[in-house]
């Protein structure tokens, strides 16, 4: 068998574009949420066994904090209690959306009422966890969100705060693009 030698541009370019399939490849692994050797960044996540809950299968992510779900025959828009994430315009925006998406896309979930049941755009207001997983927390131990209290709906404020306080320490998912400032 005979082996075509490369023009030196050829050379070059094929040198490039393995270079650029690497490099989307790491970008890839960079995106996806990190997780802990049992697949949980928040172990002992916080369930509240009295609160109002149901179960739901996730139709669509929307973006990092919130999701549609089909729930007794009926679509509704949920928002996670506890968290927030970048915005559409706002650095890190796709980054947080896929890991919400990875977390949940296509799931059985479980919403958990904290106080209120909507907010002021009719959203259902719930903590979501994938069996005893609270996304929430996950999104926020990874970086991809950040913990805001909104009262009254602020049962695991603190928890999610600790979990941030260690994400921002680490520099994980969006805390180095700075979007969540103090």
């Amino acid at each position: 068998m005979m082996i075509k030698q490369l023009h030196p541009k050829q050379s070059l370019y094929l040198l490039i574009l393995c270079l650029l399939v690497l490099l989307l490849a790491a970008c890839d692994l960079l995106t996806s949420p990190p997780t802990g050797s049992d697949g949980i960044l928040a172990p002992n996540a916080p369930q509240l066994p009295n609160a109002p809950s149901e179960t739901a299968v996730v139709t669509e992510v929307i973006d990092g904090d919130t999701i549609n779900v089909l729930l007794d025959g009926r679509s509704y828009r949920v928002r996670y209690i506890g968290i927030d994430t970048p915005e559409r315009d706002e650095a890190c925006f796709a980054d947080a959306t896929e890991a919400n998406a990875n977390y949940v896309e296509g799931m059985t979930v479980r919403l958990v009422q904290d106080t209120n049941n909507t907010d002021r755009y009719d959203r259902l207001l719930r903590y979501v966890y994938v069996d005893a997983v609270l996304v929430n927390a996950e999104l926020v131990a990874g970086g991809w969100a950040e913990s805001k209290r909104y009262p009254p709906d602020d049962a695991l404020f603190d928890y999610l705060e600790e979990l941030e306080s260690s994400a921002a320490d680490q520099q994980l998912g969006c805390h180095p693009a700075g979007v969540f400032a103090p």
